[in-house]
């Protein structure tokens, strides 16, 4: 890696995003009597409501589409079923799930399979690749993480929890308001319509989402429980290890030479888990304990395993 995109890496983007976490971590041991529960429910429904759809029709309608781009949500898509298989295989197949019960199961599940493309996956792929590295993350998000995570993703927490829920994936899918400002910034893409103000003013305004949901990411880790168990090491070598490994093999089993697309995807594979996996857990009655747990290691895993992958992508590439 050159010396310059390590100093940027590193002060641009891993120096942010841990100062966010920290600050998360720190805010209710200094503000006392607040609720954890109700901030980040509240934060949560701020972001979904608003900023994030701002920022996904500001990604949307500016983004250069092409056939390569397809790249990255096909390879994160493909590294996101084979984490849910193995780790499928690990706990129902193998020694490694015996005593476990299904709530637990299903959490392991899903934080080995579903990663931070987009949280992490913005700040990280944008001083990686510059400018046009910030459209990677929403289309990563939006054409392979969102819709697996609210089809198959709930189907698995639907199975394993213990709740009361009445899914209907479809529904849910298209309730999602990024989802429709994602959609409205393509066909504003698509149509050729002159709208740089409008655009403009929605990134703007969709701006707080990646520091806000890093905030929300620190008060979800239960650092006061970082207990390493055998279930986060499965988690963090599925998520960290074999998932990028695997989308890595698929990159270079395309035809022509390693191009950029899939190198994000390589590497969006490789982000920490995500904290969508929480909101699941805590909806469906899974282990949301062990969910914030394998979350928390693996996001402070993940700051020095997506340098490890960036090197290996970028020696291969050359």
């Amino acid at each position: 890696m050159p010396t310059e995109l390590a100093q940027q890496l590193l002060l641009k983007t891993l120096l942010p995003l841990s100062l966010l976490i920290a600050a998360g971590g720190i805010w209710p041991r200094w503000q006392s009597g607040i609720s954890i529960v109700g901030l980040r429910g509240e934060i949560n429904r701020l972001v979904l409501n608003f900023f994030a759809p701002m920022l996904f029709f500001a990604a949307g309608a500016a983004a250069s589409v092409d056939l390569g781009l397809l790249q990255v949500p096909l390879l994160l898509g493909a590294a996101t079923l084979f984490g849910l298989g193995l780790a499928a295989l690990a706990l129902f197949a193998t020694p490694l799930g015996h005593g476990l019960s299904r709530p637990t199961r299903g959490a392991i599940m899903l934080a080995s399979g579903f990663g931070n493309v987009l949280f992490f996956g913005y700040p990280f792929l944008s001083t990686v690749f510059g400018e046009p590295g910030a459209r990677y993350p929403f289309f990563a998000d939006m054409l392979a993480t969102t819709p697996l995570l609210w089809s198959l993703g709930v189907w698995i927490a639907f199975r394993c929890g213990r709740h009361e829920e009445h899914a209907s994936f479809l529904a849910m899918w298209l309730r999602l308001p990024p989802v429709w400002g994602f959609a409205a910034g393509l066909a504003v893409n698509l149509s050729g319509l002159s709208l740089a103000p409008l655009i403009e003013a929605a990134r703007w305004a969709g701006s707080p989402t990646i520091p806000l949901m890093l905030f929300v990411l620190g008060l979800t880790i239960p650092w006061h429980d970082l207990r390493p168990q055998k279930a986060v090491f499965v988690a963090l070598a599925i998520k960290l290890a074999l998932m990028p490994l695997l989308a890595l093999g698929l990159a270079l089993a395309w035809p022509g030479k390693l191009s950029e697309p899939a190198q994000a995807g390589i590497l969006e594979a490789a982000m920490p888990t995500m904290v969508m996996v929480i909101a699941l857990a805590d909806r469906f009655g899974l282990d949301t304990r062990l969910a914030g747990l394998i979350m928390g290691w693996s996001t402070l895993a993940g700051l020095a395993t997506l340098p490890f992958w960036l090197v290996v992508v970028k020696g291969v590439a050359s």
